[in-house]
């Protein structure tokens, strides 16, 4: 059988390993009461090799996780951006035997230097399983 006939299909039920590497993605940047963000626990989500890319009008920025979390990290401990957090609102996934992809849409909302900031937009999302543990492998997103 074609792996491609084993594909599944699924707006939940990914099974727990992968449904709580998602929630905890999202959860990562939540700074509200001033709590710190997951950055630990999100560099160790990323397998090795992988991209975060930003799309918007003017192209794309590609970062590793490092690059793409250290301005993050400092945004939300150092004032800048308070009491923000992002939330998934909808999904769509597709499952094969070790690697699957989610399409998912956010929104975001928090205080960004002393003003109310929010917005969403949607991100496509690529997994791996290598031994038994969901890494995500690659994140492509444009804010809306």
């Amino acid at each position: 059988m074609s792996p491609v006939a084993d594909a599944r299909e699924t707006e939940e039920g990914l099974g727990p390993a992968l449904e709580a590497l998602v929630a905890a993605f999202y959860a990562a940047f939540d700074n509200r009461g001033g709590r710190p963000p997951a950055t630990a626990a999100l560099r160790a989500m990323f397998g090795e090799g992988a991209t975060i890319t930003r799309v918007d009008a003017d192209g794309a920025v590609v970062w590793t996780p490092d690059e793409f979390i250290a301005p993050r990290e400092a945004m939300l401990t150092n004032g800048v951006l308070t009491e923000f957090h992002e939330w998934e609102t909808a999904a769509r996934t597709v499952l094969l035997a070790n690697i699957a992809s989610r399409w998912s849409t956010y929104e975001k909302a928090g205080t960004l230097n002393g003003a109310a900031y929010g917005g969403g937009g949607h991100k496509f999302i690529q997994f791996r399983r290598q031994d038994g543990r969901w890494t995500i492998s690659s994140i492509l997103w444009e804010d809306l």
